[in-house]
């Protein structure tokens, strides 16, 4: 009989645990072991503060402008028993977004999420790959919003209390246990507070185990695209990207509207 893994050949095409064998009537200590280890990393991803800084000054540098926010959530226990807290901003917030601004077509919100393992990997990069695009479309950005304890729909109201058009939030996403830094990217069109999930466009698995923030990037900015055409995003706007991308990691730009 053959001692070679039947499992060998599967395995590379997925994270998922397939074929982990047995000892005796256990697993294999090196299953337990790699197991112990995963659960260890999603807890650490949604249990580790985020440091907004680095991500700062590399915005700042990008020649982007940034804004610091949080949630009504007063710390990290709060924010994992109470998701509603997480969905609204706190006092200081409010009246931070509520100073005169110019009209905003595009808000973009970035919030540690139950992921700041995901924020901290991903973030920069998929900014860094949106900026073409949001310069080829011409949208009026609003400054890059740094949110703290937050939930997706925390850039709802964010969004409103600003007027923008859209809002993008690229949040942390809850980790699994062969991902737990998975970035994720939710779009609103005419974000208001109320607003519900089936009213949102979500790309997700922004990861080096996943999409590329590259690829990522072109799949956002088609949707965004195809929001300030339509003037909706959720349900009734369906992810078509895939009949432009040309690979995997495809830097191609999309026409501007004026050009279709």
């Amino acid at each position: 009989m053959s001692d070679a893994d039947p499992w060998a050949l599967l395995r590379r095409f997925t994270a998922a645990r397939i074929g982990l064998g047995r000892a005796g009537a256990a697993m294999p200590t090196r299953e337990v072991l790699d197991f112990s280890m995963a659960h260890a990393q999603a807890r650490d991803a949604v249990r580790t503060a985020i440091d907004w800084q680095p991500l700062e000054e590399a915005l700042r540098d990008m020649g982007v402008g940034v804004v610091r926010i949080a949630s009504a959530a007063t710390d990290r226990d709060t924010y994992l028993r109470r998701p509603d807290l997480g969905r609204r901003l706190d006092e200081a917030s409010r009246k931070l977004l509520s100073q005169p601004r110019q009209g905003i077509e595009l808000l973009l919100v970035i919030g540690d999420g139950l992921s700041s393992t995901a924020v901290q990997a991903n973030a920069c990069a998929t900014v860094q790959a949106l900026l073409p695009h949001f310069a080829r479309q011409q949208w009026r950005l609003g400054p890059v919003c740094l949110a703290t304890q937050a939930r997706v729909a925390l850039a709802d109201e964010a969004g409103e209390l600003l007027r923008a058009q859209a809002v993008l939030m690229l949040i942390g996403e809850r980790p699994g246990l062969s991902s737990p830094d998975s970035l994720g990217a939710y779009l609103t069109w005419e974000p208001r507070v109320g607003r519900r999930d089936g009213e949102r466009n979500c790309v997700s698995n922004i990861r080096s185990g996943g999409q590329s923030p590259e690829t990522a990037a072109f799949r956002i900015a088609w949707l965004m695209r195809e929001a300030f055409r339509r003037r909706l995003t959720g349900v009734s706007l369906k992810d078509e990207s895939d009949r432009l991308l040309e690979g995997p990691s495809s830097s191609q730009s999309l026409p501007h509207p004026r050009d279709s």
